[in-house]
């Protein structure tokens, strides 16, 4: 199919690409595409105009302080991907992103631009809950940051007013001795996720679980925190019983019901094993006893 007729603008300044936003209630921003795209192609979105960004220099930097990475909206995901220093600083990003979609889609498509995008099966949003990271917005009425506890709201759909424009997506830099892990299973390699989950974990020198952050996508209509989870793991020793109490824990959390791609027991069956291998795979980063 063909996408629906729209007007196309380029802005070069974050401030022409705000002020086009404000001029039409029906607007849809282009940076790389790859979920764009698709969505006009099937009409699933019917914008007005089309803002393109890419031309925007300010939106293309990274950012790394000492407890933060600042990616811009213009940063394509393959450079997260190779980048050495946002993988020093968490590694969890390169790991993750070597599951979304392929290559040649990742040389064109942001990591902001999917984050705009939230689809619930997607991986880099559950990803942003997890760290409890967030979103650098700017409109009309000046620029806010918004948590991603906040900006998830549900299936391709967030917190994002019509006239703003995320401009960066911010990630904790995870503390040394931090454990972390993300998986998934798909029925191909580089589709959407049955189930995908995300785990970030810290232990003391007894081998103790100090705290434990879990999220998944793929299993309602937002990425959703694991909290059931998390609280029987923290004070654990990740111990098997510890761990598999948690993969039961987790399934409660399961919203989608069954589809063409899977169903509802079937997905409840894959994250609870998805929490026990990520669990283990963290847990032993974080330097716990095996």
């Amino acid at each position: 199919m063909k996408p629906p007729q729209f007007e196309y603008q380029r802005a070069l300044t974050i401030e022409e690409a705000i002020a086009a936003r404000a001029a039409n209630d029906n607007t849809a921003i282009l940076a790389g595409g790859q979920s764009l795209l698709p969505t006009l192609n099937f009409r699933l979105g019917a914008p007005d105009s089309l803002i393109d960004i890419s031309r925007i220099p300010s939106l293309s930097q990274i950012e790394i302080t000492d407890s933060e990475v600042k990616i811009g909206a213009m940063v394509r995901q393959r450079q997260v991907e190779i980048h050495d220093e946002i993988n020093q600083a968490n590694p969890l990003l390169r790991e993750t992103l070597a599951h979304v979609a392929h290559l040649v889609i990742r040389n064109r498509g942001t990591v902001v631009g999917s984050l705009a995008h939230a689809d619930a099966a997607a991986e880099l949003p559950s990803v942003l809950l997890t760290c409890d990271g967030r979103v650098e917005v700017v409109g009309p009425n000046g620029a806010r940051s918004i948590a991603a506890d906040e900006f998830f709201r549900f299936h391709l759909t967030t917190a994002l007013k019509p006239d703003e424009l995320v401009t960066a997506a911010c990630f904790p830099v995870l503390a040394p001795g931090t454990g972390w892990a993300f998986g998934e299973i798909a029925r191909r390699r580089g589709d959407y996720a049955i189930a995908g989950v995300c785990v970030v974990l810290s232990v003391d020198s007894n081998g103790n679980c100090t705290s434990a952050s879990l999220g998944a996508c793929g299993i309602g209509s937002r990425p959703i925190r694991l909290h059931g989870a998390e609280k029987i793991l923290v004070g654990s020793r990740l111990d098997e019983d510890a761990i598999a109490a948690a993969g039961d824990a987790a399934r409660e959390a399961v919203e989608t019901p069954d589809d063409t791609q899977a169903s509802q027991a079937y997905r409840q069956q894959v994250l609870a094993t998805l929490v026990r291998r990520n669990v283990v795979r963290a847990a032993a980063r974080a330097g716990a006893p095996a």
